[in-house]
């Protein structure tokens, strides 16, 4: 598969559009760069395209409208940026696309719109009848009752919250609404072999058939987060990784190369493609990407080679130890002894249980726990085996 045929196939696309792009250094909406994106999107749409938005710009635009020196650190401060300037955002959009005929609608998202699987089915079948009415959907984190994203930093080591900022979102949007494509529009032109801010040397890789360790280790000091966004090409790496293990093809290339939409589906080699992957589909891509994991499990070096092969449920016997606390019906990540995240699974017994009887045969269980569920601790039915490790 190559670029002209990854591009020919895709008829439901993800735009991600970062605060860097959006936004002019000293504040406000770069606002002939801002129209050259909306004439972009419209002429998908013209062409047939389904076309679903992913937009920062909200506390920028509210530290603008405040009068603010700069982005405050106080999570209430960056609230209310978020509450004053979402509002304008979506105004620009809207009368924006409005002087082209075309309806939007706002999505405004939290952690738990994803994690929470009713709510999560939900999602999907408002994006899809939005879809039917020819509809484009906004999206954004609703960061004024969300702080995943504006005050990133846990203290749990084992917990990996399904998105913390606008790439992970947009690669969650593009797995939830089976895209084919999902574009991510950044001040970095692609991923390159070395950091390009150090010299002339970096070269831009054009295409990444899988995301290997190797892959990945380019993007670990590629590029720091921009003075007006929030993520740097690590996390546009992890959404490309989520997005293309769900079966959709990614595009990061630089937003600030004009008329950069239509030259990118006209085939201009621009920027750097991720080809899909073969996907996981219905509730395992849940498991997967979309909940916010707040435990894990360390299992035997024999457990992983079955969980992986995709024939086998994760025993009592096969766990070396329990890493937080979880309930019944939570998804937790499954490690390999080297501290690999290689799978995630719906536990279908707490922490306090699993401590009770790991590394015991099945029958411990009649004997350890007083309300038996299963004989695994996971079923090989709700175990998703993610591609790294």
């Amino acid at each position: 598969m190559d670029r002209n045929e990854v591009l020919a196939g895709a008829h439901r696309v993800v735009i991600k559009l970062g605060t860097a792009v959006l936004m002019k250094e000293e504040g406000g909406i770069a606002l002939s760069r801002f129209y050259s994106f909306i004439e972009g999107i419209a002429g998908l749409l013209k062409d047939g395209k389904e076309v679903l938005l992913v937009t920062s710009g909200a506390v920028g635009l509210g530290v603008q409208k405040l009068g603010l020196p700069k982005k405050p650190k106080l999570l209430p401060l960056k609230q209310a940026c978020a509450a004053v300037g979402q509002g304008r955002l979506m105004a620009l959009y809207s009368d924006a696309f409005q002087g082209l005929d075309i309806v939007t609608a706002q999505i405004l998202l939290t952690e738990d719109d994803f994690s929470n699987r009713a709510k999560y089915l939900n999602l999907r079948s408002t994006i899809s009848e939005l879809m039917r009415l020819k509809v484009l959907p906004i999206i954004n984190e609703n960061d004024t009752v969300s702080t995943a994203e504006i005050e990133p930093g846990h203290d749990n080591e084992f917990l990996k919250v399904n998105f913390g900022d606008n790439d992970k979102l947009s690669a969650l949007v593009a797995s939830k609404a089976d895209a084919d494509l999902l574009v991510i529009l950044t001040d970095v032109d692609g991923l390159y072999t070395d950091d390009p801010r150090k010299g002339d040397t970096a070269k831009l890789i054009p295409l990444v058939t899988a995301i290997t360790p190797e892959i990945e280790k380019l993007a670990q000091d590629a590029a720091a987060p921009g003075k007006m966004g929030r993520g740097g090409m690590k996390t546009k790496l992890e959404a490309a990784k989520t997005a293309t293990q769900s079966g959709c093809a990614v595009i990061i290339a630089g937003g600030k190369t004009p008329d950069v939409i239509p030259k990118l589906f006209s085939g201009a080699e621009i920027g750097t493609l991720f080809l899909p992957q073969a996907g996981l589909t219905g509730k395992k891509r849940w498991i997967g990407f979309a909940t916010t994991v707040k435990a894990a499990l360390v299992v035997n070096d024999g457990a992983k080679t079955a969980l992986k092969n995709g024939k086998a449920s994760l025993l009592p016997a096969g766990i070396v130890k329990v890493h937080g606390q979880f309930e019944r019906g939570d998804v937790i990540g499954i490690i390999d002894p080297l501290g690999v995240e290689f799978a995630r699974g719906i536990a279908n017994y707490s922490s306090e249980e699993t401590k009770q009887i790991s590394g015991q045969h099945s029958n411990a269980i009649n004997e350890k726990i007083e309300t038996r569920n299963y004989d695994a601790i996971i079923t090989r039915d709700n175990i998703a085996v993610l591609e790294a490790g």
